[in-house]
């Protein structure tokens, strides 16, 4: 497979440094390859081996027109996953997980079709016959909108997978995803159960090179198949 990181990329990315060994997740023991100064490292060829399967999983998704919903919301990966995920046209929360997301859907959908709504007045100049003080609320309701929904824009249904940087600080997104059987891909830290997810990738989850990395596969895998 094409767009697969080499050993030696994810070395330098720093994609094999776990969490201290005191902060660890039993579950994680068959992806740990031996530990360094109080820190887990975690086996590269294990990592590779996992992003292969992930993304072909990913490829046989697109590739039938199905929708990826991309979640992350730490410092370090909400930006880089925002503008990744707007490259290959797949939705994506990387502001605060509102519980419901999931399992409260058509309310999810109302909030969107609002915002497009609103968002279209604004464009079309409707929203001018209204006070300078009434615009500005229609502002802060779209700003508002925007950060709840705006990356869920061409999501017209449930997603029919879930790629999710680091389980752990989204509990909530897991949760929902696993009570509406809907399949997970995500990066796991030596911090975390892999056995919640259906895809688990371990790697490092604060690196921001292993971020970049990583998004960056994705990113040319999936978008070679829109072009196939």
């Amino acid at each position: 497979m094409k767009n697969i990181p080499t050993l030696e990329e994810m070395l330098q990315a720093g994609m094999h440094f776990g969490h201290r060994t005191n902060r660890w997740h039993p579950k994680m023991k068959e992806f740990i390859f031996t530990s360094k100064n109080n820190i887990y490292i975690i086996d590269l060829k294990k990592s590779q081996k996992k992003l292969v399967e992930a993304l072909e999983f990913m490829t046989k998704l697109v590739s039938e027109g199905k929708r990826i919903l991309f979640v992350g919301t730490k410092n370090q990966v909400s930006g880089p996953m925002k503008k990744m995920a707007e490259e290959i046209n797949q939705p994506y929360i990387v502001g605060k997980w509102l519980g419901g997301y999931l399992t409260n859907f058509p309310v999810v959908k109302k909030s969107v079709k609002k915002y497009l709504d609103l968002v279209e007045k604004k464009e079309s100049g409707r929203l001018e016959k209204y006070t300078k003080k009434e615009r500005l609320e229609f502002d802060r309701e779209i700003n508002k909108l925007r950060e709840r929904v705006g990356g869920l824009t061409s999501l017209n249904k449930l997603p029919d997978a879930l790629f999710i940087w680091d389980i752990k600080e989204e509990e909530t997104a897991v949760k929902e995803a696993i009570k509406k059987n809907i399949p997970i891909i995500a990066i796991c830290d030596t911090n975390v159960n892999p056995d919640l997810v259906n895809y688990p990738i371990p790697a490092n989850d604060d690196a921001t090179k292993t971020i970049a990395l990583v998004l960056e596969s994705i990113k040319k895998t999936l978008l070679s198949v829109k072009k196939n």
